[in-house]
């Protein structure tokens, strides 16, 4: 049997199947469709075992399971909340001298791995490929600077032992 006419013989019976699964016509249809696909890639292998319609089947139950499973974790809400995260430890950054003399006194290399990292935005891979260095010279040079910035630019003292800023 080929499988134009496996398809053409037993698609309106795995369309029930899909829509038995789905309650939807819309959704057993992509169903049914998705469930073709699969199992025009494994054609060859099914065919020996000669029970395409079994495989099918079995697919289609799983698509629909992990569907459902997905739907299952998502939480609709009516409205998306307008509230606006502001971090006080950023604002900080932005206004402390000490931070950017920090990371002038970066090695080139380092300090222009962190401006692509975390200015522009950009993965390690492309960081890597725009400097023509490898990905794990990107993520050890990037650990270095970090940690420079850690030892050379802290929150002060007071402040991360109390997690409160005192006014001066």
């Amino acid at each position: 049997m080929t499988y134009e006419r496996f398809v053409t013989t037993r698609a309106r019976a795995l369309l029930r199947y899909a829509y038995v699964l789905t309650g939807d016509p819309d959704d057993a249809a992509d169903l049914l469709q998705e469930g073709l696909i699969r199992l025009r890639g494994a054609w060859p292998r099914v065919v020996n075992k000669h029970d395409p319609e079994g495989y099918v089947r079995t697919i289609m139950a799983r698509q629909h399971i992990s569907a459902w499973r997905r739907r299952r974790r998502e939480h609709l809400v009516g409205s998306v909340p307008e509230r606006q995260y502001v971090d006080p430890g950023l604002e900080r950054a932005e206004h402390d001298p000490r931070l950017w003399e920090a990371l002038m006194a970066l090695p080139r290399r380092q300090r222009t791995v962190l401006v692509l990292r975390y200015y522009e935005d950009l993965a390690d891979e492309e960081i890597a490929r725009v400097l023509r260095i490898s990905r794990g010279t990107v993520r050890s040079q990037a650990a270095r600077a970090l940690g420079k910035l850690r030892a050379e630019w802290g929150p002060p003292l007071d402040t991360a032992m109390t997690g409160v800023q005192h006014e001066r």
